[in-house]
């Protein structure tokens, strides 16, 4: 039986544990500036994967990848260290696509923009098809033409 508040918890530490053990031991040239994003843990605890994002272009990205590969051990004892847990989680490092996916998000409103503002141009010197007032009004001879009412109320023919 798993306990998912538990491993949210182990998630949370292992996010911090990794973020400042990367800031402070790891002295590794290859590693840019890595943003941790987020850890999920199994349900058995036994599998970590932590989210990062490096700024820069696809040459600092792959470096970054190599060097968080290559300093798994010194991260995964260290997240053992740190937490206490009787099997420490083995570390899958995955690129998160929130960046990627933010750009495309972007684009995609920039052409919904760029729609709106050629509407708007071609709508300027439009007019309405029919009438400026679609909606049907009662005209004067129509109320002429009504049937008169007598003191009573009742119609009079």
């Amino acid at each position: 039986m798993t306990d998912t508040a538990r491993a949210r918890k182990l998630a949370d530490r292992i996010r911090v544990v990794v973020a400042e053990t990367l800031q402070r031991r790891i002295k590794d040239p290859r590693l840019g500036y890595v943003t941790i994003t987020d850890t999920r843990v199994t349900g058995d605890l036994r599998e970590a994967t932590v989210f990062y994002t490096v700024f820069g272009d696809e040459e600092e990205r792959t470096a970054s990848a190599a060097a968080l590969e290559s300093a798994k051990g010194v991260l995964r004892s260290e997240v053992g260290r740190q937490t206490g847990v009787r099997f420490t989680p083995t570390l899958t490092f995955v690129p998160d696509a929130l960046p990627d996916n933010a750009r495309t998000i972007d684009d995609l409103l920039a052409k919904a923009k760029a729609a709106d503002a050629q509407v708007r141009e071609a709508s300027e010197g439009a007019a309405y098809a029919g009438d400026a007032d679609p909606y049907r009004k009662p005209d004067e001879d129509d109320e002429a033409t009504e049937p008169e009412t007598g003191s009573e109320g009742t119609t009079q023919a």
